[in-house]
This record gives structure tokens, sequence and C-alpha cells, in this order.
């Protein structure tokens, strides 16, 4: 082959190669626009420039994203395939003893289930607390748990996971409803409520929470009795 015309086919090789991939947003635009013009220029069909190669979408890295440092994704969007909470918990061990005390006024032992302490309420609790955009949680939470033991030392010199059982009553009997909460209890009621809901919410999602609840899950039915009498009265089917 001659060398003008090999290189003039180098020549057109080079003219439809595709542009890599990496430019800049204002570049990109400027393409966009000299796009829309070519249809009105006279010369329009000349050449046509092959597209773009695509490259395809990255799949999800399981490994990669656990070995990742920081939160799972957001809460509006999560990363299910790796949730893990991996933040550290704040909570500190003098804070924690005020806190499984607690728990444990709010759900005791009793002949059907464990304490919520027993079951993890207090860790379940510092994990929510601690998570990263909780700081008014976290706030909420070792402001009361402040309270309940400078409240328990004021009352009867001891701190609150120390008190007797009564003394403890006493203090929550005092917080336990919002809407009848003295004034200078409004802060510790607030901080009640949340803490109520957390441990109530750590308790009935464990495996001893259900039995408690008398749920029992996806299980096989031999037979299918199907509602009693006085219901199918009630729904107008007897």
């Amino acid at each position: 082959m001659r060398d003008d015309v090999k290189d003039s086919h180098e020549d057109s090789r080079d003219e439809q190669t595709p542009a890599p991939q990496g430019i800049a947003r204002r570049d990109a635009l400027k393409a966009m626009a000299a796009a829309a013009m070519v249809p009105m220029l006279p010369d329009a069909a000349a050449s046509p420039v092959a597209p773009a190669a695509r490259a395809p979408l990255p799949m999800l890295d399981e490994a990669s994203q656990a070995k990742r440092k920081g939160p799972r994704g957001t809460p509006s969007d999560p990363v299910l395939q790796v949730a893990k909470a991996d933040w550290p918990n704040k909570l500190q061990r003098r804070e924690l003893a005020t806190l499984s005390a607690l728990c444990d006024m709010i759900i005791p032992a009793d002949a059907k289930s464990p304490a919520a302490s027993t079951v993890g309420a207090p860790a379940y609790i510092n994990e929510w607390a601690s998570r990263p955009g909780g700081e008014t949680s976290l706030v909420r939470v070792r402001g009361g748990l402040a309270w309940l033991d400078r409240e328990s030392n004021t009352r009867f010199g001891t701190r609150f996971h120390l008190a007797t059982n009564a003394q403890r009553t006493a203090i929550c009997d005092d917080i336990c409803y919002l809407p009848k909460a003295k004034p200078e209890h409004q802060f510790a009621a607030q901080f009640f409520d949340t803490i109520r809901d957390q441990t109530a919410t750590a308790f009935y999602t464990t495996p001893q929470g259900w039995k408690d609840l008398g749920y029992i899950g996806n299980v096989t039915m031999t037979k299918f009795e199907g509602p009693n009498a006085e219901i199918r009265r009630k729904i107008g089917v007897e």
C-alpha cells in the first residue's frame, strides 16, 4: 500500500474515534449546543461520527460496602444488603447503668418474660441515640439520664440505679405522663416518653418480646378452624 493512501486511511480513522468520556461539564454543554445546530448546517450529513460507547452501570459490591467506614446509606435510602450500625456508641458506662434501671422500670421481668435490659434494650437505645444525625436524641437521652441521677440523689441520697424499686417508682410516677407533669418536670417527661417508646421497640422486636405478645409467626397450621361462632354472628355470616 502506498504511504499517502495509508496516511489518508489513518487520518479518517482518527476523525471517527470516539472522544474520551471524562469531559468537563462546561465542555459537555457546549457539545450539546453544537449538536443542536448541526441540522441547520449545509454539510450536516458530510461524515457521521460514531456514538461514544457507554460504560455499564457499576454493580453493588457488598464486600467493599461492608468494609467501608461510616453509616450504610441514609434513613431514606438504606443499603439493606449490608445493614449494620458501624458508628461508635456514645453513652458511657455510668449512663448505661441509669438507662438499664429505667428500661427495667418500664418493662420489668415477670412470669412470662425477662426484663427489658436482659434482651438488650439499653444497647439498642445507645445505638439509636448515637446514630449519625441523631444529635437531638442524644442530647435528650443524656440530659434525661443526668436528671434522673440528680433527682434521685436529691430525694434519696443515691443514684437512680442504686435506689430502691419504690424510690425509682416515685420518680417515674412524676414524669410518666406528660400532660399531667409539673412544669419543672416537662423535660424529664419528654425524655421518659422517648425512652418508653424506644424500650418497647427494642423489647417487642426480640423473640422474648414476641412470646410475651403471643405472636407465633409464620408457622404451619395442620387445620384451620376459621372464626368462632361469636365472631361469625358479629360479622353477620351466621
